[in-house]
């Protein structure tokens, strides 16, 4: 039997790929503590920890009509971002992936009642919220899979949290120990260009609304206390805020961990950050000592839809 062995909601902005003379050039001389944070992160978790698969919940990586787990054996090549060629170009990745479960989580689907589909095409695209990470993560770590699920920009709160089930029971029915991450950040509005320089550096004061960053850290505070309950409550508040991809990444991990009934306390590595606008944290949660708690739902059930839709927003970016 397969389980979940740890999680984490993981910041992937370029800038923790720049070279670290341009990172501090942006930041009045600092470096970015997201860097720092990742590779304290590597050297406590992903070091130590007995796991054979990572999952990564891609906020970058906005797909239709359902949703699509990478299936390949491997995936290597080299990495130059549509959206910041300038900042990530050419970086080579190279790491195994894991059909049997990307086809199990698939498999799921129909007793979820959503839509999912395991893609081997190797001509699949990658993107930098897999890349990035696995770069802190995953390089140098032989054996260890990576597959990627990327959100659905036509789902609501209640697809992603089906998403995570299945995902939950896929991995309950392999033979699997797996790590999520859910890679993206919380509220998630730019600087419009002509303003966007003027906000480069990694201060608070430069989130887009303080409204936005007090919602940050009130979610940041219930994570640390365990409450995932409070935060799936309060998701259509959140939405005002417009988290990252509709914070379908974490919305897909908590439905892997139990939803609500999921009380694992986050640790933080780094500072939350700002990023031109929007708000970059690093938080890490362990699995309990009993495990995640994974209630079966069926639509039957009255507690199955958990929440209503939140407004139309972009799926990703």
């Amino acid at each position: 039997m397969g389980e979940i062995v740890g999680a984490g909601l993981i910041a992937h902005v370029p800038t923790i790929v720049l070279p670290e003379e341009t990172r501090r050039e942006l930041n009045h001389g600092q470096d970015s503590t997201l860097v720092s944070g990742l590779e304290q992160l590597r050297r406590e978790v992903f070091d130590v920890l007995d796991y054979d698969t990572v999952v990564v919940l891609d906020s970058h990586w906005a797909t239709t009509v359902e949703f699509v787990v990478t299936a390949q054996p491997c995936r290597s090549g080299l990495f130059t971002s549509e959206e910041l060629p300038r900042g990530m170009s050419r970086r080579p990745y190279d790491f195994l992936g894991d059909p049997e479960l990307a086809h199990l989580i698939a498999g799921k689907a129909a007793e979820h009642s959503t839509w999912i589909t395991a893609i081997d095409d190797e001509h699949l695209p990658i993107f930098y919220a897999t890349t990035n990470v696995w770069e802190f993560l995953g390089r140098g770590l032989p054996g260890k899979r990576w597959i990627s699920i990327g959100v659905c920009q036509t789902a609501d709160t209640e697809d992603n949290l089906r998403l995570g089930r299945a995902l939950g029971d896929a991995i309950a029915e392999s033979d699997r120990k797996v790590l999520l991450i859910a890679s993206g950040a919380m509220s998630h509005t730019f600087w419009p260009l002509r303003q966007l320089r003027d906000h480069e550096a990694a201060g608070v004061e430069h989130i887009f609304t303080s409204a936005a960053a007090a919602a940050d850290h009130e979610r940041i505070e219930w994570f640390g206390k365990g409450d995932h309950a409070r935060v799936l409550e309060t998701m259509p508040e959140f939405y005002r805020h417009k988290p990252e991809a509709r914070f379908g990444h974490y919305l897909m991990m908590i439905g892997a961990l139990g939803e609500g009934d999921c009380t694992a306390t986050a640790r933080r590595y780094g500072q939350y950050e700002n990023s031109i606008g929007t708000g970059q944290v690093h938080l890490w949660f362990d699995r309990p000592r009993d495990g995640f708690p994974r209630p079966h739902r069926t639509p039957g059930d009255p507690d199955y839809v958990r929440q209503t839709q939140g407004p139309d927003l972009p799926a990703a970016g």
